[in-house]
């Protein structure tokens, strides 16, 4: 009986550490979209600052777009969060996404070194489980 216990135990253990490790993975995936858009905007940024005249599609609604030509490059309008968009200057912009990258990938290397001691559990729990379920059906028999 008291095999049983434990083996409940364990694998109602395995279990909150398993959601844990798929909720980091989520997590994970989420910022690398996240640094995916920076390293796309931050692309683009330079693109514009290289060229003379450069030509952008504008969303105009319902999945449509028209072709523009952009005049004025000197100020980017950012979005701070919160439905919330500031103006910034051309280098401000640049020097906000490369923190915002830095700070990104900090926490994404958190969440993988968190992940990575979660599974670390996960498999130092797994055996004990497989262990007391073969007792636990040993002893049934």
């Amino acid at each position: 009986m008291e095999d049983q216990q434990r083996l409940e135990e364990i694998a109602n253990e395995l279990n909150i550490y398993q959601s844990q490790a798929e909720m980091l993975q989520q997590q994970i995936e989420s910022v690398k979209a996240s640094l995916n858009e920076l390293e796309i905007l931050e692309n683009t940024l330079k693109s514009i600052k290289d060229g003379k005249e450069v030509e952008a599609l504008v969303p105009v609604g319902a999945g449509s777009f028209v072709s523009a030509e952009l005049k004025n490059t000197d100020e980017i309008v950012m979005s701070v969060g919160a439905g919330v968009a500031i103006k910034k200057k051309f280098e401000d912009a640049s020097l906000t996404i490369t923190t915002q990258k830095e700070e990104l990938s900090k926490a994404m290397n958190q969440m993988v070194e968190n992940l990575q001691k979660i599974s670390a559990v996960i498999a130092r729990l797994s055996p004990q489980a497989e262990e007391l379920m073969q007792k636990v059906r040993g002893s049934g028999q």
